[in-house]
Parts: structure tokens; C-alpha cells; sequence
């Protein structure tokens, strides 16, 4: 049986569908990386909602997803972007969001770390409004038990006049935090909003300021996760970093030569592409765990292919990517999005992302997703 793929040319090509997924068992952590998934939130279709409206979630399916990451051994990276933060998702959704996943969490022994931001403000803010908007998140997140992700902040880039007003606001954050906290440095590709952050659009003179801030403040900063998708200037900040701060890759184009690392040093993971690549990501990260690189890079090489196809430009729409094979793979039963945002990706993208995917194996009934593919292709005229 053939499923028949749209091209963005408007023709379609056949495509065989393969029979069998890829063997993957469920285990604990693992032992030589830190590694954590950025998960998506799953939507309560039968809601009478707009895009603009609350996001209307769907907990059960959401939180159930979580115990599927959970049962590989990842850890949790709740309310991120991923989880469409200013994109669907606003505070009072994240907030629940981050209360019912650290309950989950603690049930079911799993580690998680959440989000941290400002994204309760509406309209323009004074650097006092954006402290106490971080201050009010952070102290959400600590009281859940969970690990604060202080995220970058739309409303502080807009406020901010020069590097000063981000080593401030970032140092007395630091200061009160009770437990070390990740930086996340999100770059403007993943959010246009966050453009010239840490003080100016020189990625260098950004990295100075940024290191300035973990150099004050080392005992009060685990890591760092960096979203720039540069490879090298993630390696060059990473040996920068004083001993004992750890550097989280959030590169969706070059993740397994940075987890791999070099003889100076690695980076751990926190990643949007190990939502779908769960299952693969940790036994990957086992693999590296036996001390096989080759191994290790033999399995997860091959999915940089999909990794960087959802991610593609426009870069902060590969949400919708994940949430559309988290539908094919059977972790939710439909394809719909807090905000509308399965309409941000086009037919043909989708069923590249399928195409991939299922050569990966990542289905574990590749039967139920070809029959969704082909429901979706039906919904859009195309003839199979």
C-alpha cells in the first residue's frame, strides 16, 4: 500500500509506508547526561474557543504524555516554549500547567524543570513591573518543589536599555532564588520579540553580559540552555562556563555532536525535538552511556534530517510539527492546537514531517499513522 504525498508544486508522489516501528524499551535516566524534553500541551478540541481566546487543555492527555516521556527516563521541561508560552498558552494556563505536571511528577518520581517568565504583563512594562512578573512566576515554580528555567523575556527586551538593566533584573533573581535555577538564552529565530537580548544585537557582546551575569552568581545557576542554533558558539560558551555550570544544548539542528561533546567538554539536552524523539533520544543517551560515541551517533544522527525540517524558518512554528506527530504516533486523537496553531505549517510540510518520522520508525503503530495521514490528506483533497 502506497500513501500519495503532496509536493509543494502542487503534484503528488507515492510513498511506502513502512510495517514495523523501532524497537525501544523504557528505563531510568541516564547516567551520563542530563536530558530533558520540552513538552507540548495537548488541547481539549471540543471547546468552544477562539485564537485568541484562554487555552482551553486537554490535562489528561497532556499529563499522560508527560508519563510517557517520564517512563524513557527524560526529564520534563514544562511550560517552554514548546508548550506554546506566548503562543496559545498564556500565564494562567502555564500556571496550571506547571502546578498539575510537578504534582504528576512527584507521583511518579520524575524530574522536571519549568519555565519562568513574564508573559503575565500586558502591554508595555517598566523594569520594576518585569522583576515582580519574574518574581511572581518564580516563586509558583519553587513552591510546586520543581526547577525554575528563568526564561527570556519579551517584556525585558523591551524595556532593557543597555546590558545594565539585564545584569540587574537577572542578579536579583539569582540572589533570591532558593535553588539554582537554568539561564535560557532563547535567540529571536525561536521568537522574533527577543531580538538584541542581554543588551545588543552583537551575539558577542551578548555573551559577554550573559557570562557576567553566571559569573556573579555561579552557586545560584545549574546551567544554562542555549537556543541559537550555532554550534559553534555554543561549544566556545561552554568552556567558558565555571566549574560546576552545566550547558543544556537547545541546538535542533546539531544536538548529537554537541551531546557527544569533544575532549574539552559536552553539553546535556534540553530539547523541543526530543518531545517526539523520546523514546529514541533516551536510548541514544544509554547508548553514550557505555561510552559507544559511534553507537550513540549511528541512532540519533538520522533524525537530524526531521529535527531540522520542523524547525525550519519560520523557526517558531515547528510546534506545530510536534503536536502533528504526537497525533500520528497516538499520544492525543486529533490535531488540533491551543490558539489555532495547526494551521501554521502547510500540507506539504506536514507530510514531509510524516515521511521522516515514519522512516525513523517513531509510530509505534505505523498503521494507525498512515490511516491519520490519509485522513488528513482526504480533509484536504487529496486523492489517494
Amino acid at each position: 500500500m502506497t500513501v500519495r504525498l503532496p509536493l509543494p508544486d502542487g503534484s503528488t508522489r507515492a510513498y511506502t509506508p513502512r510495517t514495523e516501528p523501532l524497537s525501544t524499551s523504557t528505563a531510568g535516566p541516564p547516567a551520563s547526561r542530563t536530558v530533558f524534553s520540552a513538552a507540548h500541551v495537548v488541547a481539549d478540541p471540543y471547546a468552544d474557543t477562539t485564537p485568541d481566546g484562554p487555552a482551553a487543555v486537554d490535562w489528561d492527555a497532556t499529563l499522560a504524555f508527560r508519563r510517557h516521556l517520564w517512563s524513557h527516563g527524560l526529564g520534563v521541561a514544562e511550560a517552554m516554549d514548546t508548550a506554546q508560552r506566548g503562543m496559545g498558552l498564556d500565564w494562567a494556563g502555564a500556571a496550571e500547567l506547571i502546578r498539575r505536571s510537578a504534582a504528576e511528577a512527584k507521583a511518579v518520581g520524575g524530574r522536571i524543570a519549568c519555565g519562568v517568565g513574564t508573559d503575565q504583563l500586558a502591554g508595555p512594562a517598566d523594569l520594576v513591573a518585569v522583576r515582580e512578573a519574574y518574581e511572581e512566576q518564580l516563586a509558583l515554580v519553587e513552591e510546586t518543589g520543581s526547577q525554575a528555567i528563568l526564561m527570556a523575556s519579551r517584556a525585558l527586551a523591551a524595556a532593557a536599555e543597555d546590558r545594565d538593566d539585564y545584569l540587574d533584573v537577572y542578579g536579583h533573581l539569582l540572589r533570591q532564588a532558593s535553588e539554582p535555577v537554568v539561564l535560557h538564552w532563547l535567540g529571536p529565530m525561536f521568537d522574533p520579540a527577543l531580538e538584541g537580548y542581554w543588551g545588543s544585537v552583537d551575539l558577542d557582546a551578548a555573551t559577554e553580559t550573559f557570562l557576567e551575569v553566571i559569573a556573579a552568581h555561579p552557586d545560584k545557576v545549574d546551567g544554562i540552555k542555549v537556543s541559537l542554533l550555532d554550534a559553534g558558539r555554543e561549544v566556545a560558551l561552554r568552556r567558558r562556563l565555571p566549574e560546576g555550570v552545566r550547558c543544556y544544548t537547545g541546538d535542533d539542528f546539531h544536538y548529537p555532536e554537541l551531546i557527544a561533546g569533544d575532549e574539552q567538554g559536552f553539553s546535556h539536552a534540553l530539547l523541543g525535538i526530543f518531545d517526539p524523539l523520546g523514546p529514541l533520544a533516551a536510548e541514544a543517551v544509554r547508548t553514550l552511556d557505555t561510552g559507544d560515541v559511534d553507537g550513540f551517533r549511528k541512532i540519533l544522527d538520522p533524525t537530524v534530517a526531521l529535527s531540522r525540517h520542523l524547525f525550519e524558518t519560520p523557526t517558531r512554528f515547528y510546534k506545530t510539527g510536534v503536536v502533528f506527530l504526537a497525533w500520528l504516533a497516538g499520544h492525543q486523537d486529533h490535531f488540533a492546537m491551543v490558539g489555532g496553531l495547526q494551521s501554521a505549517r502547510s500540507l506539504p510540510h506536514l507530510a514531509r514531517a510524516y515521511e521522516l518520522a515514519d522512516g525513523l520508525g517513531l509510530f509505534p503503530d505505523p498503521a494507525r499513522a498512515e490511516s491519520r495521514m490519509r485522513s488528513l490528506l482526504t480533509v484536504y483533497g487529496v486523492p489517494q
